[in-house]
């Protein structure tokens, strides 16, 4: 059966511009709350090394720290479209702080790496229902005019938080342990926490979806096996395990697809793949993917190149990579503005070229590459990177029709987690592989691991050619269904919904 609708004691104002004013209140309570948790995503990156010692693990294994993360985001998602569905904007706020702090409380306790991960993981969960909660009430609450400049703002959170992650753990770590990365985020949390819990209000139509456990259980076994697989690449002890890992993930995905285009008849599907059908949805969603690949496995290798190969400190490696997180964030506003003039392509197609020329160029720094120089390079990247997030989600959101927003959110954050998690596991993996097979022919260590820095870094510069591709097939969206380029034609995606 359909979902049955519940009449709401504050509707969703309208879209349309003047008919109501844009409720800020709701919209920056969850950007706040956004911020702090998304910080935590990236938060341990320069901690690696840390907690390698500390646990007497290798950096494969303490990537899962990120990797699992993100992993989790990606399962936990999919599941937020029944969440909201199902409970109010302050309910569904509560139930993901709640999460988000008891995790952070068991990561600082953690007394090894095992907890450590499992911490992650509720975390996680709680994360996980922030971005499609902010994503869903802006879509809700601002008309699409004026989307491009709000979402400048949601730029900062999903950018300049992991970003700035690196930076703030730099400092923590340079005179604390890296428990303090968990014990200093908690009061900011609870704070917001507490005042979310006062002022927010319902924005959106309740409705009675049913959860499809099955398609939970296939979308786990589906990305999760993915991103484990991806890990296993360069390590040929493992082969077998690639093998079978490859194939379970795949025939998951399969089915997980076929169950949703079944259940989506009926409006019940856990993650409803008529999104899909709209070319710019599709367009947008894949320039992120990739974009977003790319930026996680860089993010993981560099903090490790600034301190095992430049012998950087803590707090100076977390410095060296600030530029670029303000960079990323800073620009947010402007780009929406920008994105709200002129549409995604003018913005896309010039940010993945330089994007690609930055991260081969960072493929081939040395061991006397000017610090400065690191810094710009980094910086020009995040600044590429800012000049494609904002644009893209934006694109791809407002290409839906309202009855799709919040399976659109839900898998935009979702696919966007697991080409994240896969960049992670993938890069790293090439990065450590090809470093411990030159050490063992006898390369000195910092040259091995550059070695493996310069294929990691090829890789990820490769994959801005098919963003560019992609970034071309993105269209500026006048109104729902039209396209200013094409003479106001209508999506011809959109045709397949029905």
């Amino acid at each position: 059966m359909a979902a049955e609708p519940i009449l709401t004691e504050h509707p969703a104002p309208s879209a349309t511009p003047g008919e109501a004013p844009i409720d800020w209140g709701v919209i920056w309570v969850l950007l706040a709350a956004a911020f702090v948790v998304i910080l935590n995503e990236t938060v341990l990156g320069v901690a690696i090394a840390h907690l390698m010692t500390d646990f007497s693990i290798d950096a494969r294994t303490a990537q899962w720290l990120t990797t699992g993360f993100m992993l989790t985001l990606s399962v936990v998602i999919p599941v937020t479209g029944f969440v909201m569905d199902r409970l109010t904007t302050r309910q569904v706020f509560l139930t993901a702080m709640t999460l988000f702090m008891t995790g952070t409380v068991l990561a600082a306790l953690a007394p090894n790496f095992s907890v450590l991960l499992g911490a992650r993981v509720v975390q996680a969960s709680g994360t996980a229902v922030m971005m499609p909660l902010l994503m869903t009430t802006i879509l809700n609450l601002v008309p699409m005019h004026r989307r491009g400049q709000t979402m400048g703002l949601v730029s900062i959170v999903m950018s300049m938080a992991p970003a700035m992650g690196p930076t703030i753990s730099g400092f923590v770590l340079q005179v604390a342990s890296w428990r303090w990365l968990f014990w200093l985020v908690l009061p900011i949390a609870m704070a917001a926490t507490a005042y979310g819990a006062v002022k927010l209000r319902n924005v959106s139509e309740l409705r009675r979806t049913p959860l499809d456990a099955l398609s939970v259980v296939l979308s786990a076994l589906g990305f999760g096996g993915l991103v484990y697989t991806l890990s296993l690449v360069g390590a040929p002890a493992k082969s077998m395990n690639l093998m079978v890992a490859g194939v379970v993930a795949l025939l998951a995905l399969l089915a997980f697809v076929w169950r949703q285009l079944v259940l989506q008849k009926s409006d019940i599907a856990l993650l409803d793949l008529r999104t899909f059908a709209h070319r710019n949805y599709s367009a947008a969603l894949g320039v992120m993917m990739l974009a977003f690949l790319a930026l996680m496995g860089v993010a993981l290798i560099w903090p490790i190149y600034l301190q095992d190969v430049r012998q950087l400190s803590p707090s100076v490696t977390g410095l060296a990579m600030l530029p670029g997180g303000l960079a990323m964030g800073l620009l947010g506003p402007l780009v929406g503005r920008l994105f709200d003039r002129y549409g995604p392509r003018p913005l896309v197609v010039p940010a993945a070229l330089v994007l690609g020329m930055m991260v081969l160029a960072m493929s081939r720094v040395t061991p006397n590459t000017p610090l400065w120089m690191l810094i710009g390079m980094h910086a020009v990247m995040s600044l590429a990177l800012s000049f494609m997030f904002t644009p893209s989600f934006t694109t791809a959101l407002n290409a839906l029709p309202p009855r799709l927003y919040s399976h659109g959110s839900a898998g935009l954050g979702t696919l966007q987690q697991v080409a994240g998690a896969a960049g992670a596991a993938l890069l790293v993996t090439l990065f450590e592989s090809t470093a411990n097979r030159h050490i063992a022919a006898g390369v000195p260590e910092l040259t091995a691991q550059l070695d493996g820095l310069r294929i990691a870094f090829t890789l990820a510069a490769a994959l801005t050619v098919p963003v560019l591709v992609l970034a071309f097939l993105m269209r500026r969206q006048q109104s729902e269904g039209h396209q200013s380029d094409e003479g106001h034609q209508p999506d011809e995606g959109a045709t397949l919904l029905h």
